[in-house]
């Protein structure tokens, strides 16, 4: 036996020595000429496009930087951001009430935020802020003052931009506690933390994951949203800029003010967003 294992041995041959062993395949990757073809046509046509618009002397780009950092437009911007920062706070508490209300154990409870929100989304905003403009009309007087003198236009936005966006913020909170799993719950119960605590502590730091993505979209979408107030004569960006223009006549540059402003406010919160997400995502895959 021991014969046959030194005969095996003096046969077998040398080990290769690593850097003279035969290197792997290189892979090629398929060339994708469609691909490609599709990249320079979009390129090109974004090329046109932009060629266009600054060669256009329709814009009227001189217009567009006279009246860019205007005291009335400037005005009317400040006026836009504090209503939709307004708007955000009170309709996400509104909406957190809700939500609170649609996972309860009581049905009473569980019906009246079920209405609300059904009957909110269903309603157009601006047939909300019509009928809030309007509620003279039913109501004369409010707690002895004339409804005229206490719902001023600005006060009408905030109530009617609330409201519709309290329906909304409350699918989103709630989506976001189903989010957490059970067990979590059942832990929190387990080392006696109470019903407030046990949601402040353990389910609703996990639930942000959830909620700020859409959150964050319907912050902008509450700030471009925001224009549709100019109906009930609110100053706000866009009714500024059409003060302007129906005293100069000049409706296409400034609103291309209104534009370039809302796109550099909504970039800025896009970029904001983007850091909220990763500080609540640390510790998961989407963090990496």
């Amino acid at each position: 036996m021991s014969s046959d294992i030194l005969a095996k041995v003096a046969t077998a041959p040398p080990p290769q020595d690593p850097a003279r062993a035969p290197a792997a395949p290189r892979i090629v990757p398929r060339p994708r000429a469609g691909q490609w073809t599709a990249a320079v046509l979009v390129l090109a046509l974004l090329a046109f496009a932009a060629q266009s618009v600054v060669r256009n002397d329709a814009f009227q780009w001189d217009v567009v930087a006279d009246y860019f950092t205007t005291a009335s437009v400037l005005r009317g911007l400040w006026l836009t951001l504090w209503l939709t920062a307004v708007v955000m706070v009170l309709g996400f508490a509104l909406g957190t009430l809700l939500a609170m209300g649609r996972l309860s154990a009581n049905p009473v409870l569980r019906a009246v935020s079920w209405g609300y929100v059904w009957f909110f989304r269903s309603m157009p905003i601006l047939v909300q802020l019509l009928f809030w403009f309007n509620i003279g009309a039913l109501y004369p007087q409010l707690f002895g003052v004339r409804t005229v003198n206490l719902l001023g236009p600005v006060t009408i936005a905030v109530i009617g931009l609330t409201l519709h966006e309290a329906a909304y913020a409350a699918e989103v909170v709630r989506g976001g506690i189903l989010s957490v799993g059970r067990g979590q719950t059942e832990a929190a119960q387990s080392l006696g933390l109470g019903r407030w605590r046990r949601l402040r502590r353990i389910v609703l730091p996990q639930a942000m994951r959830s909620i700020v993505p859409p959150a964050g979209n319907m912050l902008i979408g509450t700030l471009k949203g925001t224009s549709i107030v100019s109906v009930i004569a609110v100053q706000d960006l866009l009714y500024s800029v059409q003060l302007v223009y129906h005293r100069t006549y000049q409706v296409i540059p400034l609103l291309m003010v209104a534009t370039i402003w809302y796109v550099v406010v909504t970039s800025v919160l896009g970029v904001g967003q983007h850091y909220v997400e990763r500080h609540y995502a640390r510790g998961s895959e989407r963090a990496r």
